[in-house]
């Protein structure tokens, strides 16, 4: 078995909890690469996107590749999750552990109000 096919078959059964545990409530999902970290807050039920940050943003200004810079990019999603009119969501961390830069951005949603 490859490293790709352990990672998706990871991200599949964390979805799948998810699902079943989450039927109203939207989900903030993570993807970080070498060099930046994205996070996104889906509506599942309409299949919609409400709200997005990533380190690649205009106004953020450090690097997106550290803890800090993701627990600052965790802050942000959350504000605009907050602006939208969400607080409570479910984190969808992916195929990644929860762990380093990925537990830093949670860190960061929930110092910013949202609810896991």
């Amino acid at each position: 078995m490859t490293k790709l096919n352990k990672d998706i078959r990871r991200q599949n059964r964390v979805r799948k909890d998810l699902k079943e545990k989450a039927t109203d409530k939207c989900r903030l999902t993570v993807f970080r690469s070498s060099k930046h970290i994205y996070a996104q807050i889906i509506d599942d039920v309409s299949g919609k996107t409400i709200a997005s940050a990533s380190s690649l943003n205009k106004d953020f200004k450090e690097k997106g590749s550290d803890i800090n810079g993701a627990s600052k990019v965790g802050a942000m999603i959350g504000k605009k999750a907050i602006n939208a009119g969400i607080k409570e969501i479910f984190f969808d961390r992916g195929r990644y552990k929860y762990h380093g830069r990925v537990k830093a951005l949670a860190e960061g949603a929930r110092e910013a109000g949202l609810i896991f």
